[in-house]
């Protein structure tokens, strides 16, 4: 196998992608409820919306030659915007709450990792080599992105903790699963869905953080001005730093 085969078309795993990833789920946010709130749009149409992205871009991705950053990147925008519209419209529209949502998702992500890894025989990051990998890989960060949403509304509004509040919780959690990667033997696949899954309830916390009023906690910045701000550090953090493709699992 030759180094250009044995190179997958998602980034290698590094404090870059991490940081990117956090301003991604954080743009979810705040992009999300820009065009369901801001826009009066509604959770439904809004959702309809960001899943044709989706799909668009799920199926660039896939027919991709090699690793395109601003494609990669794109999608997972797609995944985290959608991911809030749904989450918002499971929860409020819907009536089965913050609790339901997040349990129903779990459900769905815990069985999508389940017959992926019945399926290729495992779901770790350096497998995503064929387009039914790729096509997994997806559904399952979906599944998380919406979980998520619906994690850091119920941490910030049912619990009680605030914006402020559960952003430390998650951002905690996220430091204990870093300690666990260098300091114990936990497989370090299960560390990277767990992480994954984690930067984006903290995402959804601090996006509200910057666009909810004052006297519910927030910055009560423009959904319109946080988001192309995201965008904006986004778009630098990609450009500035380069980011090289996973390398396949022999």
């Amino acid at each position: 196998m030759n180094t250009q085969q044995a190179m997958s078309k998602v980034p290698e795993v590094t404090l870059v992608f991490w940081i990117i990833k956090v301003l991604a789920t954080t743009l979810g946010e705040t992009g999300g409820d820009a065009v369901s709130m801001s826009m009066h749009l509604g959770y439904l149409v809004s959702t309809g919306i960001f899943a044709a992205v989706f799909l668009v871009a799920v199926v660039a991705q896939i027919r991709a030659k090699h690793f395109h950053p601003v494609v990669y990147w794109t999608t997972i925008i797609a995944t985290t915007t959608v991911g809030t519209t749904l989450a918002d419209f499971a929860d409020r529209s819907l009536g089965i709450g913050y609790a339901g949502g997040a349990s129903l998702l779990f459900a769905l992500l815990m069985v999508s990792l389940f017959i992926w890894y019945r399926t290729l025989g495992t779901v770790s990051v350096e497998s995503i080599g064929s387009p039914k990998s790729e096509l997994f890989y997806w559904l399952t960060i979906m599944f998380s992105q919406t979980l998520g949403t619906a994690l850091g509304d119920w941490t910030a509004d049912t619990a009680g903790l605030g914006y402020e509040g559960g952003a430390l919780v998650f951002g905690a959690m996220l430091l204990l699963v870093v300690a666990a990667y260098y300091r114990t033997r936990i497989s370090h696949t299960v560390l990277f869905w767990t992480a994954f899954i984690l930067t984006r309830p903290l995402g959804a916390v601090v996006g509200d953080f910057m666009d909810k009023p004052v006297h519910s906690g927030g910055l009560d910045m423009s959904r319109f001005g946080a988001s192309a701000t995201l965008l904006m550090l986004i778009v630098i953090s990609i450009a500035l730093f380069r980011q090289r493709p996973a390398r396949l699992a022999h």
